[in-house]
């Protein structure tokens, strides 16, 4: 599984996209798609192509599981439970490398809830935003978006569904489509 193995804290305090057309994006696969659902995964695209990700142990009251959220994410509820690091370490972990920090969701209305939850369960603050990626993507950048993320999925062929692999698809969309609405549709 994918967890990062040195937090180099210091080196990911920017969060102005003015000055940097990579934001830093974070994707959360969940249980299921209700409200019983809560986060199994976490995955976070910081700059330069790092990425960080974790598999969440479930709480023992989270016992929701859809199969047909499985069929995407295609984690089977005994890897969590094996491989899935304990939520107060996964919130201890997410507050050390994004404190302070804004991060962009491409699915907000759901990553913000199920973090909402995660935290709550740990009995943690959550020091770090959770944006919306739409805050930041100008009417041009939505135009060409979907084609964008499409010609990236092909040109990567990612054979694993997983979060820190979404978050940098996302982040690599937004740079592609950023070039291209300030250079007037030419990626350079």
């Amino acid at each position: 599984m994918c967890q990062r193995k040195k937090c180099k804290h210091n080196i990911y305090k920017v969060s102005s996209v003015k000055n940097n057309n990579e934001p830093f994006i974070i994707d959360v696969e969940a249980s299921g798609f209700g409200g019983t659902s809560y986060p199994i995964e976490i995955g976070v695209a910081l700059s330069d192509g790092e990425k960080f990700c974790t598999l969440i142990l479930p709480a023992p009251d989270w016992t929701h599981w859809d199969e047909d959220a499985e069929k995407i994410h295609r984690v089977p509820r005994d890897i969590l439970e094996t491989y899935g690091k304990p939520i107060s370490d996964v919130t201890e972990k997410l507050n050390e490398l994004l404190d302070g920090m804004t991060l962009y969701s491409d699915g907000w209305v759901v990553d913000k809830p199920w973090l909402t939850t995660l935290f709550h369960v740990a009995g943690k603050p959550m020091t770090f935003n959770v944006s919306p990626l739409e805050m930041i993507l100008s009417e041009e950048q939505m135009a060409i978006w979907h084609e964008t993320k499409d010609q990236i999925i092909i040109e990567m062929n990612l054979a694993r569904h997983r979060a820190s692999y979404d978050a940098w698809i996302i982040q690599q969309t937004f740079k592609q489509t950023f070039d291209k609405s300030i250079n007037g549709g030419s990626p350079h």
